[in-house]
């Protein structure tokens, strides 16, 4: 089995899930989706986005197909505006590669999160193992009771 700190926190924390490997290449969440055969709506993506005044960076954890709606995020978290960092900010500020940021490797990082409403449902859903290549299948409210996020619509209206 796969290790590293995401695989042994779970296991640490008695957390069902499956490590699934792949090649270790930055690919969209529909393209994860399909070259693991499973939904597109199965497999969740984390967008980094940030405050315009200080404040902690927000993980938003949403399904693959869809797109973040800027506002909907930011009347969760209580804030007028907030924006979507660029590539290299969303790496600096996490500390890992685009492609393989996970909500479970920034734990305890001083990240807020916030949670798209459809993962409550989810009794199977695939992120981010913290590595290109590294996803993890588990339960969607297992990852709603390690992240204590906020959970909520975040997804645009023309994604509906």
């Amino acid at each position: 089995m796969v290790k590293n700190n995401v695989t042994r926190f779970l296991t640490a924390k008695k957390i069902a899930f499956e490590a699934i490997e792949s090649d270790p290449v930055k690919r969209s969440a529909l393209e994860s989706a399909e070259i693991l055969g499973v939904d597109p709506f199965e497999v969740y993506k984390s967008i980094v986005v940030k405050r315009v005044d200080r404040g902690k960076p927000i993980v938003v954890v949403l399904p693959g197909p869809c797109t973040v709606d800027l506002k909907k995020v930011a009347c969760l978290v209580g804030e007028k505006k907030i924006m979507l960092t660029t590539q290299t900010e969303a790496e600096k500020l996490t500390g890992l590669l685009t492609g393989g940021i996970s909500p479970l490797a920034l734990i305890a990082k001083g990240f807020q999160f916030v949670l798209d409403a459809s993962i409550q449902f989810r009794e199977r859903m695939i992120v981010s193992g913290g590595r290109r290549g590294l996803s993890i299948r588990m339960n969607g409210s297992d990852l709603i009771s390690l992240l204590d996020p906020v959970v909520g619509d975040v997804v645009s209206d023309r994604d509906r």
